[in-house]
């Protein structure tokens, strides 16, 4: 029987996230939504408010006999700029942040050595500003942010975002 585990990371909008993520062998399901904030069952309108705490986040439900958490946070540093403070190219606003969002001692010691590893890398010439923190709450997004590169990609943002990245990252 397969036993999943649970990743949660927030890295800019929550669509080229999941667009990422489900590329990748191991992984199960992923749901894009909000976690790191305030309020209790927020809305899309609300978090994009900034006024909620929440980041966008997805929520990674991955078989550890096919990848690894350490492989997820690999992934989570090459598919974002962890240097920049609340953006992730027109995407601003705290609601865009770089965050890990840890579920137990393990992963919260395994985000902290790969960012330390990341910035060490060379990869990146400033300083990685990446939160880590502990999931407290998650709460899923709306029907229509799931899957949604899968279900728009002819979508402007899809066309001219999330295509090339997946691109760069040798994924589509």
């Amino acid at each position: 029987m397969e036993k999943l585990e649970s990743a949660t990371l927030g890295g800019g909008c929550f669509w080229c996230l999941e667009a990422v993520y489900s590329r990748l062998d191991g992984v199960r399901s992923i749901s894009p939504g909000y976690a790191g904030g305030k309020v209790q069952d927020p809305t899309y309108e609300q978090v994009c408010s900034g006024e909620t705490g929440h980041a966008e986040v997805v929520q990674i439900s991955f078989d550890p006999q096919k990848t690894s958490y350490e492989t997820l946070l690999d992934w989570f540093w090459r598919c974002h700029d962890p240097t920049t403070l609340n953006r992730q190219g027109g995407d601003v606003g705290t609601q865009y942040r770089s965050v890990i969002f840890y579920q137990n001692e393990l992963q919260k010691t395994e985000a902290y050595e790969s960012k330390k590893n990341a910035g060490k890398s060379g990869m990146y010439v400033d300083p990685i500003v990446t939160e880590i923190s502990a999931l407290t709450d998650f709460y899923s997004a709306e029907d229509y942010h799931h899957d949604y590169y899968s279900n728009n990609s002819n979508a402007g943002y899809c066309t001219y975002i999330i295509q090339p990245k997946l691109e760069k990252l040798n994924l589509e």
